[in-house]
């Protein structure tokens, strides 16, 4: 793993020259005091419409990517740093013939400057032996003196060397934390070390590649003793059709698996292990309903491939409408009434568990905003977190999951009525007509039972305002088929109220 130079430059280290061993005084010229600074190192170089509830369109709403992470090239290493600015001043002069630092090429304010040439006691110049001084008798009893407190020094080290290795030996002074106080106050049940340490055993990175080679890394939890995992649709998109799928533990057990039901509009997919073990441990299920912004969340993933990632962070927002696709030409996009978290989450994360604070599944982290302008769930150009990321709700993924296990195929609620997809604040217009030439309102439908009709524009569904057609499938797909809704809608200018059960499609085409 690389990492890049965040361009602080490397802080010069004091230093003087150097003193030549045989000489009994420091070469002439001028010498800094100890705390002057050395040339600093250089920096290292771094290398159209749709029945609503039914197939959406892929242009819809907004497009965050989702943070599933594609097989590719690593980053490409920026181009060599230019080197930092070295500090002011002209010392250490440079060696006799050798341009001093900073010459050339422009290194700003505050770099090497100046002089060049060599002169008398300069870095690097030759040592000149001073004439001996003419000594008295008094000099000689001070050197007889320092010789004596040599000799006494050279004893006095021996003796504290001697010491220091024995004290060494004896055992270490430092003192050390308490084990069990470190494990009663970071460890404590209820605690994110404590949650994380449950919950990553249940958690795998999975592996998906297609036949051609491509794929891509996501996340998944254990659904059942049986074996299952859920994840999002989109990471095991590149396995179907005959491509190859792999999870693995925390604890570096790897499993192949096969894909047991996809559901594209509500971005869910289940796997299953092939000879699973008999120890899984499913994640408890909460209750997303009753999270509250403002609750604690713990996201569990890999993070641009670094398997067993734990972030925190909270609910930001609830019943945020998201369409996310990945951006291509031929992606059809899914659509979510989700939880939103400031958790960090990054292409990666995608099918892993959203947690509350009791360790509980409250949501799948599904997709992120993104600032770049390509968009999407891969590719290159990927964006990192923004602190936006999107969860689809559990109570609706855990309805999708057993639709999937169950029929193989996803069941989706719809109330027959084709919307348009372009963003709005007003609500979801009724088409005049609906999908490849057919009727913006189907004949026997929920919508055509309840009095509905092309042109009119739905403003709420129960209690949830609607502002756009994706918010408003967005809403339906939090349903069942069979759940009766109180639908609001104006017509000319006035506002009326219809009540209708939704009904059902199965199957993502």
């Amino acid at each position: 793993m690389s990492t890049e130079n965040e361009g602080n430059e490397v802080p010069p280290a004091p230093s003087a020259p150097p003193v030549p061993v045989a000489s009994p005084t420091a070469p002439q010229g001028a010498v800094p005091a100890g705390n002057e600074p050395t040339a600093p190192l250089p920096p290292v170089p771094q290398d159209a419409p749709a029945i609503a509830g039914a197939q959406p369109d892929p242009a819809a709403g907004a497009q965050p990517g989702g943070p599933g992470t594609p097989h590719a090239p690593g980053p490409h290493a920026p181009g060599p740093s230019a080197p930092g600015a070295a500090p002011g001043g002209s010392w250490p002069p440079p060696p006799s013939g050798t341009p001093p630092y900073g010459e050339g090429p422009s290194h700003g304010a505050g770099g090497f400057g100046g002089g060049g040439t060599d002169g008398p006691g300069v870095w690097g110049a030759s040592y000149q032996q001073p004439a001996p001084k003419p000594r008295s008798g008094r000099g000689g009893l001070v050197a007889a003196v320092l010789v004596a407190a040599l000799v006494a020094g050279g004893l006095g080290g021996g003796l504290g060397y001697t010491l220091a290795k024995d004290s060494d030996n004896n055992g270490s002074t430092t003192v050390s934390a308490s084990d069990s106080n470190a494990a009663q106050v970071r460890r404590a049940p209820g605690t994110i070390a404590n949650v994380a340490a449950k919950s990553l055993p249940s958690t795998v990175t999975i592996e998906a590649e297609s036949n051609s080679g491509e794929g891509g890394t996501g996340t998944g939890f254990v659904f059942d003793t049986q074996g299952h995992i859920v994840t999002n649709n989109h990471v095991v998109a590149d396995a179907l059709d005959g491509g190859k799928l792999t999870a693995t533990f925390p604890n570096g057990r790897k499993y192949d698996a096969e894909v047991v039901g996809h559901a594209q509009g509500y971005d869910v997919a289940v796997i299953k292990l092939k000879n699973p073990p008999s120890d899984l441990k499913p994640l408890a299920l909460g209750d997303s309903d009753k999270v509250a912004v403002g609750d604690e969340t713990i996201a569990i993933g890999a993070p641009f491939g670094l398997s067993n990632t734990v972030t925190t962070g909270i609910i930001s927002a609830k019943n945020r409408p998201v369409a996310s696709s990945d951006g291509s030409s031929t992606s059809k996009a899914s659509y979510m009434s989700a939880l939103q978290t400031d958790a960090s989450i990054n292409p990666g994360n995608s099918g892993g568990p959203l947690l509350d604070a009791s360790g509980a599944v409250i949501g799948i982290n599904s997709a992120i905003q993104s600032t770049n302008s390509g968009g999407g769930f891969g590719g290159s150009g990927q964006a990192g977190s923004i602190g936006l990321g999107f969860a689809i709700p559990i109570n609706q993924a855990k309805y999708v999951a057993q639709e999937l296990i169950k029929n193989g195929k996803p069941v989706y609620a719809k109330i027959g009525a084709s919307v348009s997809l372009e963003d709005s604040t007003n609500g979801a217009k009724i088409t005049d007509q609906g999908a490849a030439g057919s009727a913006a309102v189907e004949a026997g439908g929920p919508a055509d039972k309840a009095g509905l009709k092309p042109g009119d524009v739905i403003t709420k569904l129960d209690d949830m305002v609607i502002d756009s057609g994706p918010t408003l499938i967005g809403e339906i797909w939090t349903h069942k088929p069979g759940d009766k809704v109180t639908i609001t809608y104006k017509r000319g200018g006035q506002e009326h109220t219809a009540e209708l059960t939704l009904g059902s499609r199965a199957g993502d085409n």
